[in-house]
Parts: C-alpha cells; structure tokens; sequence
C-alpha cells in the first residue's frame, strides 16, 4: 500500500513538472595566448558572435577556420587555460545606451567605472553596423565652434564632418579635442570622448578638466585603457560611435574624440597576429584601411526627415617625426574631411595651439563656416602664407624694403593672434572682430605681450558697444561694408586711447 503510494506521488509531481530541452553549441579551448584564443569546433558559430568562457569571461569571434575559431579576449584572460568549457551565446556584441551615460565613465561594455551607482539602459545596440546610406544624408553646413581661433578660421569644422588630428607625441592633440569640447558647454552638442590604450592617468587628467569647466554632465567617457585586453581596445571606438548614434537619431548634435586611432591600429594588429592572420605594411593586417574606413564613414549629417542630428568625428592619430606619410596616417587622411596637423617645432617654439596652417586643412571649408568669417578669412589665409614663406626668405640676412618690413609686421601680428591658452575658448564673434583688427592692421609691430592686450581692448569695445553685430554674426549674417568700418573706427580708438596705436604708425 506504501509503494502504491509513493508511485502515485511520482506521477503526480512528474505531471506536474514543465521540463524543456535547451539546445547549447559546446566546445573547448584548444590554445590560449596573450588576450586570444584558438576554440575547436563551434560549426555554426558566427562572425563577431560572444562566445561565454568559465569565470564569466567573454570573447568575440574574430577568425572562422574549417575546424577551428579565433577568439579574442574583452575580459582578463588569466583565468582561462587549453581544455576549458567554451559556449555560444548566440548574440553579437551590443552596448547599451540611454540618456543615464551622460556625465558617466564607462568601458566599451557599458560598466561604470566612475564608482558611482549602476546605469539604468533603455536598450541595447549593436557595436558593430552600417553605415547611414548616402540617401539619408544632409550636406555639413552648419558650423561646430571649436573655440579655437586658428581652427575655427583657416580650417572649419561642421557639424557631421571627420576632421583629423595629428602630430607628433607631446604637441597638443587631445588639448585641441579639450578645448573643442569644453567649448560646446552650451551649444546643445553632446560629447564623446573614447579613450582607446591611454594611460589611466592621462584619462583621469581629461575626466578632471571636463569636470572643472563644467562640461562633464553633457559629455560620456569610454574608456579602453592600455592596461585592457587588445579586443576590449578594439571594440571601444565601435562602441563609443553606437552611443553617439543612439542620440544622433534622436535628432541630437554629437561630437566624438578617438584618442587615438594609432593605439587602435596596434592593439588590431597585435590581435591580428596573435590569431595567425598574414601581416603586411608595417606588420599590419591588410585590413587595416576597413576597419577604420567602416568606423568614420559612421560620422555624418541626417536629413531633416530623419531627425537632422550629427555626429562629428575628432579622430586623433599620432605621427612619429613628423612623418605623415606613414602607413596609419596617410590611411586615415584618406577617410577623413581634413586635418589639422601640430607642428613639433612650433611646439617647441612655445607657438601655441602649434598648428601649422600651411599642413592643416578643411574639405568642408566655407560651406559650415559663418557668412562672417568667409569674405575676412580667404585674403587672411593667402596673405599669412605669403608671409610665412617671405619670414623664411629673410633668414638669410637680404635688407628689406619698407613694404617688406610692414607686410612681416603684419604677419608677425597675424600669428600672435593666432596663439591662445588652452581651456580659453573664444566665441565665433569675438574671433571675428579680433581677426578683423589684424587684417585692418591695428596690431602690426605690437609683441605677444602688447598684441594680448590689443586683443582685450578690441573685446571690450565689441561688447561694450556692438551688442547688435554680435547677434548678426550668430545669426549667421553677413556684416556690411559700413558696420565693419565702424566697428574698426571705434577699435581703433579705444587702442589710441592705451596706446597701444598711432594713426602715423
């Protein structure tokens, strides 16, 4: 009676039990080495698919082979030995995003680093996409202020635009991408920094800068650091351009600082042999050019039927020598907009920001350029080039001509106007009233310290005085003939007052 018993509660709790088979895709690690791994098996497995080893660790395909994978390493592989369980997921590599990143430091994976309480996402998206078709594409005709005087005027960025930084280490690459973004604090742009193989240091320098000028709450931190795994380095541009899609399609202004794209390039080749691909130029995959290609072609303008937002691109590469005809730098000239190239001699000058203007161009130009720079900066760029190359002929000793002596003068004025301290960004306005002091000669013969002070005095009397030419230049309006005579009349004045000129000068 016992057993009947007994067999009628197994059947009863059997019956009850809603048991369901799950399938898994298993296999096991045939070889492990620094940051990649060679898995067995895995038939069905796909291109850049997570694949879940022991410990939580997780990897993404990067190789297919006949019988084999090529898994690179987003987590420490330490623990990870040959003969160790490996298992698909089934899903590729996704970030999530949501309004909740700004004002936060995260890793390509979307953890918080800052120590601050977990984020809340609204969705996921995938690292890895396509590129907005040219169909759904807006021309780059609405300017992105940098704030810096020698970049807003002789090479203009856009908004959608791929403007390149390079030069040499120590030359003010990520001091340009600073002031760039500390400028946008009230511009309605939301800022991206991806820190790809720097030291945590240097990124706790950047994250400490953004946070003293206030610019911190509308900026996201990614940070892949050089202490990380190779594939974690290599996913973090992908991952940071997802999040700035995500806003782009809100119909929201984004700007994205790659610093930089020549760790990016190292930590991809050193993947790349470690999994056994051929090297080329330099030991790099023959791949290079795409993946870099695939990253900045991401960068671009939406129509205003899909939203009108933008995300515009700082990539940052670093030069060696000044060679910029290397491998990694001509590639990436190549994919971008323009670039603005930092000079070590200028540098080492004490010439800053140290860009040399005869190097450093913009193919957007004067289309994302306000109507008030374009008819006082043309003539200015083609006389300071003049200058520069005539400055270079009088090293040679040659006695000059009154008029030789004024137009160095004046070019000497032009590039001491050009100087600026970082962290002090200065509205488009206020650049183009000082640039059109220089070109009407109000600051020839002045040194550094004199032409400084030349330039308050014209700032002075620009807010003091033409509140109203301030709103025509912001909004976009070009200034008359008559209104720039008496704003330089009134300039002027204001430096005879100091003087700091003479009408005999």
């Amino acid at each position: 009676m016992d057993t009947e018993k007994t067999f009628a509660a197994i059947d009863r709790s059997i019956k009850k039990t809603n048991a369901k088979l799950k399938k898994e895709e298993v296999s096991v690690v045939r070889s492990i080495s620094a940051g990649a791994a060679i898995v067995s098996g895995l038939e069905k497995v796909e291109m850049e698919e997570l694949l879940e080893f022991p410990n939580g660790v997780f990897g993404m395909v990067q190789t297919l082979n006949r019988d084999s994978v090529g898994v690179v390493f987003l987590d420490s592989s330490r623990s990870i030995k040959a003969g160790d369980r490996v298992q698909r997921t089934g899903r590729v590599l996704d970030v999530p995003v949501s309004e909740n990143l700004l004002g936060r430091v995260i890793n390509p994976l979307g953890t918080a680093l800052d120590g601050k309480a977990p984020i809340a996402f609204s969705e996921r998206r995938k690292v890895e996409v396509e590129a907005v078709p040219i169909m759904d594409r807006a021309p780059v005709d609405t300017p992105l202020q940098t704030g810096i005087k020698a970049v807003d005027s002789f090479t203009p960025i856009g908004r959608g635009q791929r403007e390149l930084i390079l030069g040499d280490r120590q030359t003010g690459k990520t001091a340009i991408a600073l002031d760039t973004m500390i400028n946008q604090k009230n511009s309605g742009v939301i800022n991206i920094y991806c820190a790809i193989g720097q030291r945590n240091s240097a990124v706790s320098g950047v994250i400490a800068d953004l946070e003293k000028y206030d610019v911190l709450q509308n900026t996201i931190v990614v940070v892949a650091s050089a202490n990380d795994e190779a594939g974690m380095q290599y996913v973090a541009p992908y991952a940071a351009t997802s999040i700035g899609e995500y806003f782009m399609e809100k119909g929201r202004d984004v700007l994205i600082v790659y610093d930089d794209l020549t760790n990016h390039a190292r930590a991809y080749r050193q993947m790349s042999l470690l999994l056994r691909r051929p090297p080329g130029r330099e030991a790099f995959p023959g791949d290079i050019f795409y993946i870099h290609s695939r990253l900045l072609e991401r960068s671009t303008h939406l129509r205003e039927e899909l939203g009108g937002g933008s995300l515009t691109s700082l990539p940052i590469v670093a030069t060696e020598a000044g060679n910029i005809s290397a491998y990694i730098p001509t590639n990436i000239i190549s994919i971008t907009d323009g670039q603005i190239y930092l000079s070590a001699p200028m540098f080492q000058k004490g010439i800053m920001p140290a860009i040399d203007t005869g190097k450093s161009v913009s193919r957007v130009g004067g289309d994302a350029q306000l109507p008030a720079y374009k008819s006082l900066i043309g003539p200015l760029k083609l006389f300071y080039a003049q200058f520069e190359e005539l400055e270079s002929f009088t090293k040679f000793g040659t006695q000059l001509d009154k008029e030789t002596q004024k137009r160095i003068a004046r070019g000497q004025a032009i590039r001491f106007v050009l100087e600026q301290r970082q962290y002090h960004p200065l509205p488009a306005a206020d650049q183009i009233a000082v640039f059109m002091s220089a070109n009407a000669g109000l600051f020839d013969g002045l040194n550094n310290e004199k032409n400084n002070k030349a330039q308050q005095i014209v700032l002075d009397v620009f807010h003091t005085q033409f509140a109203d030419l301030q709103a025509e230049i912001n909004a976009r309006k070009k200034l008359t003939e008559e209104e720039i005579a008496e704003l330089i009349n009134a300039i002027k004045q204001g430096l005879i007052r100091e003087e700091l000129y003479s009408d005999a000068d």
